[in-house]
């Protein structure tokens, strides 16, 4: 094989690269950013065994992952709007879902790859097909180049995608406004103290807060919210105290303790719609391109996005690795063990967001937690 283009540098263009690389086989990574400090990489993730984990061995970066681990960051707290503790599971050191930062993260899987591998600056602007399963990509910064293997790892709103599917992503009907606050023990004591060592939710029908508290003390949160996006589009983001209150009206009757998660935000208000690709979401075989992670399968967050995104990376590099000369069997192989496996996850997705958010809620995530615990 003479050539890999991968466009998008998340973990799942990542962890293909990088087991390639393991392999023995180049690739080139194309990312709109323009360095890999350009922007924050969200917050923590729990790396699931059966998929992130896996992963990870196969790229031979598990060891340096487990040092990144943050100890305690498993435990998990449900509270009921007016601050009461339904649920606290601690982190007693034996769960398999530890957690890390999504930013350290890909700085490992960053630091594993040969120098210029990734290219920065090179943001997509369309990919046109040249027969053979060869493609031209076009970037905004005037480049142009030839690949033999085309990847789309970049993302829910992907350039590559139009090139097997005409999919859509969908709005699902809830958004999420993030804000963090910093040196939250000795600032913001009461929040800290009911989002505990862990992660916290705490839901009703259509609305919910949920934290994780990060490394030095810091609160991250993401406020979900069951609204249309042209009520969203009524909300002056631009302007951070409206938006804020805006926001808080909806949760005026909660806790302060949890309300200040969002009125005492030490960043502005951020909204991030949550979208949706079809459950059973395939594209028919397309010589000379696949997808990956979001673009293959974006579903309602539920902790499987960055896990999966990262396993279709591995289980993309074997498959290459395993039939170099002919990229078409490896495509196949992997798309073949793709499609099933991403449907199952989507429908899983969609059930979960109904326990979260549904109309039981939180009864039905005091159940799921529950008996997870009891399972482990």
């Amino acid at each position: 094989m003479s050539s890999i283009a991968i466009v998008g540098a998340g973990l799942g263009g990542l962890t293909l690269a990088r087991v390639l690389h393991v392999h023995g086989i180049a690739a080139t990574v194309y990312e709109s950013d323009p360095s890999p400090t350009a922007r924050t990489q969200g917050g923590q993730l729990d790396i699931h065994e059966h998929n992130g984990q896996r992963a990870l061995r196969e790229a031979g970066l598990y060891d340096e992952f487990r040092a990144l681990i943050r100890q305690g960051a498993e435990a998990t707290r449900i509270l009921a709007t007016d601050g009461r503790v339904l649920l606290d599971l601690p982190d007693d050191g034996t769960g398999s879902r530890p957690e890390v930062l999504r930013g350290e993260l890909r700085r490992l899987l960053l630091d594993s790859l040969p120098p210029g591998t990734v290219r920065w600056g090179h943001k997509l602007r369309s990919a046109t097909p040249l027969g053979d399963g060869r493609h031209e990509l076009t970037f905004d910064n005037g480049t142009q180049v030839e690949t033999d293997l085309l990847v789309g790892a970049d993302g829910a709103w992907s350039k590559v995608r139009p090139l097997v599917s005409p999919a859509k992503p969908e709005y699902v009907g809830m958004s999420m406004i993030e804000t963090y606050l910093y040196d939250a023990d000795a600032r913001h004591p009461a929040s800290a103290q009911a989002v505990g060592e862990g992660a916290m939710l705490a839901t009703t029908p259509g609305k919910g807060i949920q934290a994780h508290r990060e490394a030095d003390a810091v609160l991250h949160t993401y406020v979900a919210l069951s609204k249309p996006m042209d009520w969203f589009a009524k909300v002056d983001f631009t302007d951070a105290a409206s938006a804020t209150a805006t926001i808080a009206a909806e949760f005026k009757d909660w806790a302060p303790a949890l309300t200040a998660l969002l009125t005492d935000g030490e960043t502005p208000p951020f909204l991030r719609p949550l979208n949706k690709l079809p459950i059973a979401h395939t594209w028919p075989r397309v010589p000379g391109v696949t997808l990956l992670g979001d673009a293959a399968h974006l579903s309602p967050p539920n902790g499987e996005g960055a896990n999966l995104a990262m396993l279709d990376g591995a289980e993309l590099a074997k498959a290459i690795a395993a039939t170099p000369s002919d990229v078409e069997a490896a495509l196949s192989t992997y798309e073949q063990t793709l499609f099933p496996r991403s449907q199952a996850e989507a429908e899983e997705a969609a059930r979960d967001f109904e326990v979260i958010f549904g109309a039981n809620t939180p009864d039905s995530v005091l159940h799921l937690f529950t008996a997870h615990a009891q399972s482990s």
